[in-house]
C-alpha cells in the first residue's frame, strides 16, 4: 500500500473511530433492542445495554488500532467470552450458526446509520470510504463470532464425550475390598485412561484388595487393547490392589496367543462368576453352593 493509500486508511479509521466513541451511548441503545442482545439477556434491559457497550468498546479499539480486518486484533479480546456466551445461548434457543452470524450482521446497520447521520455534509468518497471501513469492521465482528461458535462447539463435545466415556466404564462395589468395571466396546487410549483413572480412584475410596476387569463385552482384543489392560493391571498393583480379568472367551484366547501377547503374569479366569469366586477367596471368604431340599 503507498503512503498515500495508508494515509487515507487511516484516516478513515479514524473517522470510524471518532464516530463509536461519540455515538456509544446510542449504538448500545439501539443494538440492546436487537435480537442478539434482547434475547439472551432476557432479565434485565440495563445488562443488555451494558453488553452492547462492551461490544462497541471493543469494536472502537480495533477501529483505533488500523486492523479492522484482523481477527487476531488484540480490541476483540476482551468481548470474546462473551461474544461466546450469546452465540452459545442463541445456538440453544435454535438459531443455526448462519442465523447467528446474520443477527450480528444486524449490528452493521445500526452503525450505518448512525455513520449517514454524522457525515450527511461530508464528501461522497469521504462517506463511502467510511462506509466501507464500518463494513470490514463489522465483517470481521462476525467472522470472530464465528470462530468463537465453532470453538465452542468442539469444546462441547469434547466434554460429552468425556461424560460419555465416564458413564461407559462405571466401577462397582461387589463387596468389602472388592470392585469391578465392566468393558463393554472398543477400548481406544482415550477410554483406556478413562479406565484406568477410574479404576484407581475406586480402588482408593473403596479401599480394594481385588479388582476384577471384565471384558465380555468386549468385542475384540488387539495388540493395543492389551497393552491398555496391561497398563490398567499394572497401575492397580501399584495401588496395592490385585487385578483378575474375567472373560476371556475362547476366540480371544486365540487371538491373544496369535498376537503372542503374553499375560502369564496376570490372573485370568474365562466368565465373571468364576473370578468374583477368587477375589472372594483372596479377601477371606468361601463361596458354597447351597442345595436346598424341596419339601
Amino acid at each position: 500500500m503507498s503512503e498515500p493509500d495508508s494515509a487515507a486508511q487511516w484516516s478513515h479509521a479514524q473517522r470510524v473511530t471518532d464516530l463509536l466513541r461519540r455515538r456509544r451511548e446510542q449504538a448500545a441503545q439501539r443494538w440492546a433492542e436487537l435480537p442478539l442482545f434482547r434475547t439472551v439477556f432476557t432479565v434485565s434491559r440495563d445488562e443488555a445495554v451494558e453488553a452492547a457497550r462492551a461490544v462497541v468498546d471493543a469494536l472502537t479499539a480495533v477501529a483505533a488500532s488500523g486492523r479492522a480486518n484482523d481477527i487476531e486484533a488484540p480490541g476483540f479480546d476482551p468481548v470474546r467470552a462473551q461474544i461466546g456466551r450469546m452465540a452459545a445461548a442463541r445456538s440453544r434457543a435454535g438459531q443455526s450458526v448462519s442465523q447467528v452470524i446474520g443477527e450480528v450482521a444486524d449490528l452493521r446497520d445500526v452503525v450505518l446509520e448512525l455513520l449517514e447521520a454524522d457525515t450527511a455534509q461530508e464528501p461522497p468518497e469521504r462517506r463511502y470510504a467510511a462506509t466501507a471501513y464500518v463494513t470490514e469492521l463489522l465483517a470481521t465482528l462476525r467472522l470472530v463470532t464465528m470462530e468463537t461458535m465453532l470453538h465452542e462447539g468442539q469444546e462441547i463435545i469434547l466434554r460429552q464425550r468425556q461424560q460419555l466415556l465416564e458413564v461407559a466404564t462405571p466401577v462397582i462395589k461387589l463387596w468389602d475390598g472388592v470392585v469391578a468395571l465392566p468393558l463393554i466396546g472398543t477400548l481406544d487410549s482415550a477410554r483406556s485412561q478413562v479406565v484406568m483413572e477410574n479404576l484407581l480412584e475406586a480402588i482408593v475410596a473403596q479401599q480394594a484388595k481385588v479388582a476384577l476387569l471384565d471384558i465380555t463385552g468386549v468385542a475384540t482384543v488387539d495388540t493395543q487393547v492389551a497393552q491398555h489392560l496391561m497398563k490398567t493391571v499394572a497401575s492397580a498393583r501399584l495401588m496395592g490392589a490385585e487385578c483378575i480379568i474375567s472373560g476371556i472367551r475362547p476366540a480371544i484366547a486365540q487371538a491373544i496367543v496369535q498376537l503372542g501377547i503374553d499375560l502369564e503374569s496376570v490372573i485370568t479366569r474365562a466368565t465373571l462368576a468364576d473370578a468374583l469366586a477368587l477375589a472372594l477367596h483372596r479377601v477371606g471368604l468361601q463361596v458354597r453352593s447351597s442345595n436346598l431340599e424341596q419339601p
